[in-house]
This record gives structure tokens, C-alpha cells and sequence, in this order.
């Protein structure tokens, strides 16, 4: 059956029945998938009609909508009209769009929005009747909601809701309002404690967040406000005129000025701890301040760091942030025991991290001891594996490589059929296709991971990342395999689309290639025409300044801009750079990747110091961003090692040490962009 003519038939079906069409538009898509495949009239509306989603433009919205209908991405259309004017909307309407569009992603997120919406207006009967059919369960501030709902119903709560609140709360950044009205009862239950607001707003304060500090101080000591605005404008002022801070409040207000102050210069906040404020403050108020200011310096990567967590009494006093970056400092100095220590402080969430089970295992096999050395291999069993950065190191902590895994069972037609079948895969596949890729995406991972308990089971999974790489939608294909639970499919989870031309490019300038792909996948997962917010782009995502210095300093004549997209360019621009940067690097790795994402000057900087493991130097880098990209890019290169050559490979022997430049060697180039 053509498109075009389920399309026609579309206009003659009743209201109720879209599940049906879906499925019909499933059984067509083979037409459709085409990378360069021209855009129908129906597209060209839909992608109108998310511009003028994003502009607000509610008149452009309800006027597109009539030519829309029909469409395959229809549920997109409805939801973004329907979005515009929520807040003027009947409940009636917002019914009628989730029975029209039952079972699809955008039925679900309208009844997100809409539960916020009830939430908001306290209209607890709307917010009940629609939850238990909520299937993401994705929002914080729904939970929150929920879990008032529960304690209003029932004229109690219970100490694990007020957990539930608590966690939810403290890990939002910003501002919301079911979160804060829940930790509010819990608070007036005796649940949570005052202090748990007061935490709240030293988060905030850490996060730059000061209107999600205030409202945290406003559920506890709203007579401070005052105070507390005062103190956000100007945190030194205010503690100038603070002789003494005896009241709590007060008190929790010099430690929120302080705090901001670490985070401008932490000298100078360690300087008033230690003298104006260190008797007027609780043990806990002065551990916290300590290790915040702790923290700081360990970002810098003082060696001062140590010295100003030696002053934390109780570790338990800590933020699991400020514990990690503790680790992170001991790491640098070889302090393991003091390694140690961080992590059996931290939460029971942050201790399950490979990150921190790897380095405690480490730490134990420092101390020495038959004992210790039996719960380090125990904590390297618990994880090792080919799936990440310490899974691969804590594999050959116990003496092996990493190999490529044994491959699944193939696939069955039927599995296969399913998946191209799916009707929420399908316009997933569609939106990515005309250029939304955004919404592609989130209906894609709604529809393998959040539109059933659980998510899909494993050989769904690899079904449907099969239809994503045969569709040469490679993010979705890597990002779905990677969910498996129980199997590998390593053709899946590491492809090599451009196989020539990277393979070719690489060998010309002596690059790893396995080394290419693996930063290529970290970069762009293969998505040709994908562009950062910074404005880098394609496969190896080239900044423009850089591709023009590149071009330049390999002599590619005649060189534009807006090369940088086409596939072979974008990759010999990509691989020369990261073979200068490799070059500028003494051959490492681990820094030539931190430069391609941070640039050469930062990690020129990090590199000083003493050398020590690459490990302990990627697990240091300060930028969340970087350090997360030196592992995954480190980690991808290794096992993309053991598909190209077949033989297990060894990320250690990638890692190498990391230290100061040799004063010996040539200068690098500095104006390495």
C-alpha cells in the first residue's frame, strides 16, 4: 500500500480510530526511509508548526492543524497546538486528545503537562483521575505531586514517602513547585527536618540557584527572607556587618553567604571560616563549609585540597559531590586511605557507581592483606566487563582483556517484523527523517523504554536498534543496544558506518582508526549532519575556526566553510586535528581527547602537577562534561580496538601516565585551536 493513499484514507476515518491507521502507516514505512528522502507539502506543515510551537505562536498553530491531520506525525501536530493553550483549555479537550491519541508518546506527555498543570492549580480530583494512567513516570515534580496527593487522601504520610520527597527535592536544580510544596508538609509532618530545607538551599546556593534557596528558606524561616535577600546581593557586605550569628537562621544564613563566597574565591571564604566564624558555627555548619570549601581547591586541582578537607570531622557531614571530589583530591596525592574513606561515606547510590566501587577496590589492593586484596577482586567481579571506562579497567584488574562478546542469537522475522511494525518506532524514525530529530528521539526512547514497565525486554531492544542501523539512524541504533541487559551486540552497540573513508583517512596520517571511531561515536554517534550549541559540526563535529586552521595547516586548498559538512571533508579535517593534538599531547590519548572537547589550553594546565596514572589525571579533569568524554572516548577506542584486530585489547596500555610537559621537548604548537 502507498503512503500517499493511507494518507487519503486517513481523512475517512472516524476520530477513534488512529490506532488502527498507525499500525497502517507501520506496514508503509519502507518507502520512507531513504537518508535524502524529499519532503512532502504534510511536512513542510508539521515543521511550520514546530517553529511556531517554539515561537508561542498560538493563531500559526490552530491555523496549520486542518492540514496536518492525517499526516504520520499527526500526534505531534495535535500536541503542539494543543500545548500552545493549555492553560485556557478544558479538561473535555484535554480527554478527547488522549483518547484520540491513545497509546502514543504525546498522549502521555499531554497528560504530563496536564497533571503539572492540576498540580499547580491544586486541583487534586483533576490530578487523581488522570495519574495511575500516567505510564513515563519521568517527573520529579509529578512524583511530588502524587506522593501530596497520597498523604491528603489518606490524612498522614509515611517516612518513606518523606524520603521520596527528599530525594526528589534535593536533586532538582531549579525552581518547582510540587517538590517544594511536598517537602513543605513533610516538613509540618515532622518528617523532614528543618535542616533538610536548610540543605536545600546550600545546594541552590552551590548551584547558583538563589530562587530555589529562597523558597527552601521561605518554608522554614520566612521571617529571614529579608535577610536572606540581602545576603544574595552581597555576600561579603553581609558578613561584615555580622558580628554574631546565635539563632539558626542566622547562622544558616552565614553559611549560605560563605558558600557563595567559596565559590568565588575560596581562599578568602577558608580565611573568615578560620577566623571570624569557626567558633560561632555548628560542627556540622563548619564541616559542610569545609568541605565545600574543600571541593573547590580539589577542582582546581590544588594540592592545597587535602589540607582544608583534613578540617571536615565527620564525613557523613558531606554532600556526595563534596565526597567525590575528596576522593578525587586523595586520588591525585595517592592517599588511599583517605580514598577509602570518601567513598564509604557516600550514599548508597554514588557507592554502587562503578566510578567509586573500581576506586575503593583499588584502595583496598593498596592497603595490603590477604583480606582486603579478596574484597577488592569481589568489587572488580561485581562490575568488570566491556560495558565502560571502569568495567574495562576493573576486567583487567582481574587479569583480563577486553574482547568482543559473544554475539546473540540472531534475530528472528518475527522479532524483526515487530519492530518495524511498531507504530511509535515508526513515526520515531519519520520525524528523525524530515528534520525533527528531537521529537524522533523522544518518541523513540519512549517507545523502548517508558511506554511499558520496565521498558522492552532484550531481544526487543536489539530488534529495535536493528531497525535503527538499518535505517542508518545510528544514535538510536548504539543508545537502544546499549540498553541490553543480559547480551551484547557489539555490530550494534560499536558500528563502523564510512568504514573506508575513516580507515583510509587515519592510515594516511598513522591514527589509530579504532581511536577515530571511538571519538566519533562519543561526538556525534554518526549523525552527519549533527550541530552542537557552540556551533561544531558534522561526523567529527569541527568547529569553524578550527576546520579553517586545520585546512590551512595541511594545505587543503580552496577550502569554505561550508565543506564542513560534507562527509569526507568533515573527516580529513577531523582526523588532522586529532592527530596534532595526539602530536602536541606526546602521543596521549587521554589528553589529545580533552583538548578535541575542551580544547588544547585546559588540559595544557591540568597535565601539571605530579604524573600519575591516566586514570586518576581523566577521573580529575574539572569539567563534568570533559572527564565523562576522556572515558567514554578512551573506553569506545578499546573496544573498538578488539572488533577491528580480533584480539583483546587493553585500555591501560591506552592510558599510559600523565604528567608535566618535558622541558626537553619542543614546544607545542601553540596556536593549536
Amino acid at each position: 500500500m502507498q503512503f500517499a493513499s493511507i494518507l487519503a484514507s486517513a481523512r475517512r476515518l472516524p476520530r477513534t480510530s488512529f490506532s488502527t491507521l498507525a499500525f497502517s502507516l507501520a506496514l508503509a514505512t519502507t518507502a520512507l526511509w531513504q537518508p535524502a528522502r524529499a519532503q512532502s507539502a504534510g511536512d513542510d506543515v508539521l515543521l511550520q508548526m514546530k517553529q511556531a510551537a517554539q515561537r508561542g505562536d498560538k493563531a500559526r498553530l490552530s491555523a496549520l492543524l486542518p492540514q496536518a491531520r492525517g499526516h504520520a506525525l499527526e500526534p505531534w501536530a495535535a500536541y503542539w497546538e494543543l500545548k500552545a493553550r493549555l492553560g485556557e483549555s478544558s479538561a473535555q479537550e484535554v480527554q478527547d486528545f488522549l483518547a484520540r491519541y491513545a497509546g502514543t508518546y504525546q498522549e502521555d506527555r499531554m497528560r504530563n503537562d496536564w497533571l503539572l498543570l492540576a498540580g499547580q492549580r491544586r486541583d487534586w480530583d483533576s490530578f487523581s483521575s488522570l495519574h495511575p494512567a500516567y505510564r513515563m513516570n519521568d517527573d520529579a515534580q509529578v512524583s511530588c505531586y502524587a506522593i501530596l496527593v497520597e498523604t491528603l487522601r489518606s490524612g498522614s504520610a509515611t517516612q518513606a514517602q518523606a524520603d521520596e520527597v527528599r530525594r526528589h527535592w534535593f536533586a532538582q536544580r531549579e525552581l518547582d513547585d510540587g517538590c517544594l510544596t511536598a517537602a513543605d508538609r513533610m516538613i509540618g509532618a515532622r518528617l523532614m527536618s528543618p535542616n533538610d530545607a536548610w540543605k536545600k538551599a546550600r545546594l541552590a546556593i552551590e548551584a547558583n540557584r538563589p530562587q530555589a534557596a529562597r523558597a527552601a528558606v521561605t518554608l522554614v524561616a520566612p521571617d529571614a527572607i529579608a535577610l536572606f535577600d540581602e545576603m544574595n546581593a552581597s555576600p561579603a557586605k553581609f558578613l561584615a556587618g555580622r558580628a554574631t550569628a546565635v539563632a539558626k537562621s542566622r547562622r544558616e544564613l552565614v553559611v549560605l553567604a560563605l558558600i557563595k563566597m567559596t565559590v568565588a574565591d575560596p581562599a578568602v571564604a577558608a580565611a573568615q571560616l578560620e577566623g571570624k566564624w569557626d567558633s560561632t558555627l555548628s560542627t556540622e555548619e563548619r564541616n559542610w563549609l569545609w568541605g565545600a570549601i574543600g571541593r573547590q581547591f580539589a577542582t582546581k586541582l590544588s594540592p592545597l585540597a587535602g589540607s582544608y578537607f583534613a578540617n571536615v570531622t565527620k564525613l557523613g557531614d558531606l554532600s556526595d559531590d563534596m565526597l567525590a571530589w575528596k576522593a578525587r583530591a586523595a586520588l591525585r596525592t595517592g592517599s588511599w586511605k583517605d580514598v577509602q574513606a570518601a567513598v564509604d561515606a557516600m550514599g548508597p547510590t554514588q557507592q554502587q557507581d562503578p566510578t567509586w566501587v573500581y576506586w575503593k577496590a583499588r584502595a583496598l589492593l593498596a592497603g595490603g592483606g590477604e583480606e582486603r586484596r579478596g574484597q577488592a577482586r569481589i568489587l572488580f567481579e561485581s562490575i568488570a566487563g566491556t560495558r565502560g571506562f571502569y568495567e574495562l579497567l576493573a576486567l583487567e584488574e582481574l587479569g583480563q582483556r577486553a574482547a568482543v562478546p559473544t554475539k546473540p542469537a540472531p534475530l528472528t522475522p518475527e522479532e524483526k517484523a515487530a519492530a518495524r511494525n511498531n507504530p511509535a518506532l515508526n513515526r520515531a524514525l519519520y520525524a528523525i527523517a524530515i528534520g525533527l530529530r528531537p521529537e524522533g528521539t523522544r518518541e523513540w526512547n519512549y517507545a523502548t523504554n517508558l511506554h511499558d514497565k520496565g521498558g522492552l525486554g532484550d531481544r526487543e531492544l536489539l530488534a529495535a536498534a536493528d531497525l535503527a542501523c538499518q535505517r542508518e539512524v545510528w544514535d538510536r541504533c548504539i543508545n537502544t543496544s546499549e540498553r541490553t541487559k543480559g547480551v551484547i551486540d557489539v555490530d550494534q552497540r560499536f558500528p563502523m558506518p564510512f568504514h573506508d573513508a575513516v580507515l583510509r583517512k587515519s592510515q594516511e596520517i598513522g591514527l589509530d582508526p579504532a581511536y577515530v571511531y571511538g571519538l566519533i561515536r562519543q561526538e556525534s554517534r554518526f549523525i552527519m549532519d549533527a550541530r552542537s550549541g557552540v556551533g561544531a559540526s558534522g561526523l567529527m563535529q569541527v568547529m569553524p575556526a578550527t576546520a579553517r586552521w586545520t585546512a590551512k595547516k595541511i594545505g587543503l586548498a580552496d577550502f569554505t566553510p561550508g565543506q564542513i559538512t560534507d562527509r569526507d571533508t568533515n573527516i580529513t579535517i577531523g582526523t588532522n586535528y586529532l592527530k596534532l593534538a595526539l602530536d602536541d599531547f606526546d602521543g596521549s590519548m587521554a589528553l589529545a581527547a580533552a583538548a578535541y572537547n575542551a580544547g588544547p589550553g585546559r588540559p595544557r594546565s591540568w597535565r601539571n602537577g605530579p604524573t600519575m596514572e591516566a586514570a586518576i589525571w581523566a577521573e580529575n579533569v574539572p569539567f563534568n562534561e570533559t572527564r565523562d568524554y576522556v572515558k567514554k572516548v578512551l573506553a569506545n577506542t578499546t573496544n573498538y580496538a578488539a572488533v577491528i584486530s580480533g584480539q583483546p585489547q587493553s585500555l591501560k596500555s591506552r592510558l599510559g601516565s600523565v604528567g608535566p610537559r618535558n622541558a626537553a621537548e619542543p614546544e607545542p604548537n601553540k596556536d593549536l585551536p
